[in-house]
């Protein structure tokens, strides 16, 4: 019996999918080179990603229960698409994917050619084909998780019911295990007694070394991936990164334990591990942003310093600063909007992104933001400064005055006895200095791989070379080393729009059996805003709305809309008892170039059947 009531399932749309083809082939396959007809009969999510965004490396994680639970009838493929000059490069992509435990096949596409038959716009994007080999839905952002599990088992009835869909094991092979010490570390401490307390990120677990840098004194965590207090035996963390000191000499470490979204207390004496802040789960637009420590949600906190009597965070994954107050154990946001792009000013004003290296001097907390390639400060009254940087699109290799100079996504920075600070210039594979009396920049030292920390020791800088497996001891020279500029922006190419009134249309349509959440207010929001500022004479700001009209100046001729969208929804009626809520939000940078030919319309899809 047919239930009217009931609005009738719309009808997906039926777009074939294009072939998957990448200049940098294929990892995690064996070698073997696989074509989308070898995923006939399996539901097929690929993952759109690139290795510096932080919100991509929180869908891999989402992706990994919904991958072991539907592992014989989904393949998950992430398509690896380059921002940064660095991430173009195949070795880097290989080393992302073992970093953060990539479990499935992972295409390298450094031209962008797989994203440019998809029409993709911004990272993360999760596309869904079905077993017949067509598009069904797109997702852009994070949060869809849920959503995409709904849409995949009722895809797998339908096909199964069809005869059309293929049942077994995936493609995905396994990479050999290297032995060595460290595996992609993150950050190192120097400890009072002369030893260093390193994370060693991909394996789980903390690691102290002796004064030489690399012999293992003694391993902290299990090693296998989780969130358990105890013993140095049996505590587990989560790819955990920043390190600080907290209290005299000889005191505990704070661990900022990045995936488990939560910051731990580590007793040097005992190796037992607690957990001093965060919930486990993920920080969500419209969560508390202070109160006690224990109750209230973190987001990829990457580093930690002491500043001020405080613990700060480093939060990458909300573009904010956050800080930890021992004395009452509480916590709370101390900069950042959690908009995306550079803006200096008070720290409610001001907006990061990416934050992911701290160093505390007794008037300044510098910072390594690292998607604006910016090196970046806070003063006493808490106000937010830049040194190096301009916005997320420009980065390279330059040196001089700072205000031309480049740097291409900083994970760590330094403060050195002199006043000046040194750089972990990750993508750049190089150290760099920036001295603020002078206000220049030059290069300390090259050939470093991914260097994402380093520690003062005497005359001498110990280096976290990240992907390496290694501490490295680099004297600090008396001459900077003369390398050649390089400046870059982004590969994406330009979206060409016309002058004057352009539409600009979010699409999110919540998904089956859910409805928008207004039970606190609006359900949706989005902000605009444009690099060069003067690009947008009007239809910048937040609004409620996922329609507005922008007017574009013809006389600026390019440059990029940054575009943030926000949208929640609730299973069932959002004003029932209990309803399981969630948000789906998404930061675009979108290139654009003024033409007369150039479309009016500008359409991103946040979440929806692939139209």
């Amino acid at each position: 019996m047919t239930d009217s009531s009931r609005p009738p399932t719309p009808r997906r749309a039926r777009v074939r999918a294009p072939e998957l083809t990448g200049r940098g082939g294929w990892i995690n396959t064996g070698g073997r080179d696989l074509k989308l007809a070898d995923f006939r009969g399996r539901l097929l999510i690929l993952d759109f990603w690139t290795f510096c965004c932080v919100n991509c490396l929180h869908v891999l994680d989402e992706l990994r229960e919904l991958e072991e639970k539907h592992r014989d009838t989904v393949v998950v493929v992430g398509v690896h698409s380059p921002k940064f000059v660095h991430e173009a490069e195949h070795r880097a992509v290989v080393d992302a994917v073992e970093r953060y435990g990539v479990g499935h096949p992972v295409l390298d596409d450094p031209e962008l050619g797989t994203w440019k038959q998809y029409a993709v716009r911004a990272w993360p994007t999760l596309v869904v084909i079905d077993p017949e080999g067509y598009v069904v839905a797109q997702h852009s952002g994070e949060g869809h998780v849920h959503a995409i599990e709904q849409l995949v088992t009722e895809l797998a009835a339908e096909h199964e019911a069809k005869g059309t869909l293929r049942r077994g094991d995936g493609p995905y092979v396994a990479p050999e295990p290297e032995p060595t010490a460290l595996r992609f570390p993150g950050k190192a401490l120097l400890l009072p007694d002369g030893h260093f307390l390193v994370s060693d990120t991909t394996r789980h677990q903390l690691v102290e070394l002796d004064a030489d840098a690399e012999t293992v004194v003694r391993r902290i965590g299990s090693g296998e991936r989780g969130f358990a207090d105890g013993t140095a035996e049996s505590a587990a963390f989560n790819e955990p990164q920043g390190l600080a000191l907290l209290g005299e000499e000889g005191g505990p470490v704070v661990v900022a334990d990045t995936v488990n979204h939560a910051l731990r207390h580590l007793d040097l004496a005992t190796g037992e591990v607690t957990t001093l802040a965060g919930t486990g789960r993920q920080w969500r637009r419209g969560s508390s942003t202070s109160g006690p420590a224990r109750e209230v949600g973190l987001s990829s906190p990457w580093d930690v310093a002491v500043f001020g009597g405080r613990v700060w965070i480093a939060m990458a994954g909300v573009h904010q600063l956050w800080a930890y107050d021992p004395k009452d154990a509480t916590v709370a946001v101390t900069a950042g909007t959690t908009d995306e792009g550079l803006v200096d000013g008070p720290g409610a004003e001001a907006w990061f992104a990416q934050p992911s290296g701290l160093a505390a001097t007794a008037d300044r907390l510098w910072l390594a933001d690292s998607e604006t390639s910016a090196l970046r400060w806070v003063d006493l009254d808490g106000v937010v400064h830049t040194a190096v940087g301009s916005g997320l699109f420009d980065f390279g290799h330059r040196d001089g005055a700072a205000g031309q100079a480049l740097l291409q996504h900083p994970l760590g920075v330094t403060a050195l006895p002199d006043g000046s600070v040194a750089v972990s210039d990750t993508y750049n594979h190089a150290l760099r200095r920036y001295d603020p009396t002078t206000g220049e920049v030059t290069t300390l030292a090259t050939d470093l791989r991914e260097p994402s920390g380093a520690v003062l020791v005497g005359g001498e800088l110990v280096v976290v070379e990240s992907a390496r497996h290694r501490l490295t001891r680099i004297r600090l020279p008396e001459e900077a080393v003369r390398v050649p500029s390089v400046a870059c922006r982004t590969r994406r190419a330009a979206t060409e729009v016309a002058p004057g009134e352009v539409g600009l249309e979010v699409v999110f349509q919540a998904p089956a059996g859910r409805k928008l959440d207004t039970a606190h207010g609006p359900a949706t929001r989005l902000l605009v805003s444009a690099t060069p500022p003067g690009l947008l004479l009007s239809g910048e700001g937040a609004g409620t709305e996922l329609v507005r009209t922008l007017r574009l100046d013809p006389e600026v001729g390019e440059g990029v809309l940054h575009i943030s969208a926000t949208a929640a929804s609730c299973d069932g009626d959002p004003a029932g008892q209990h309803p399981a809520c969630h948000v789906h939000q998404q930061d675009w940078g979108v290139p654009v170039r003024l033409t007369r030919e150039g479309t009016d319309r500008l359409s991103l899809v946040l979440a929806g059947p692939d139209d």
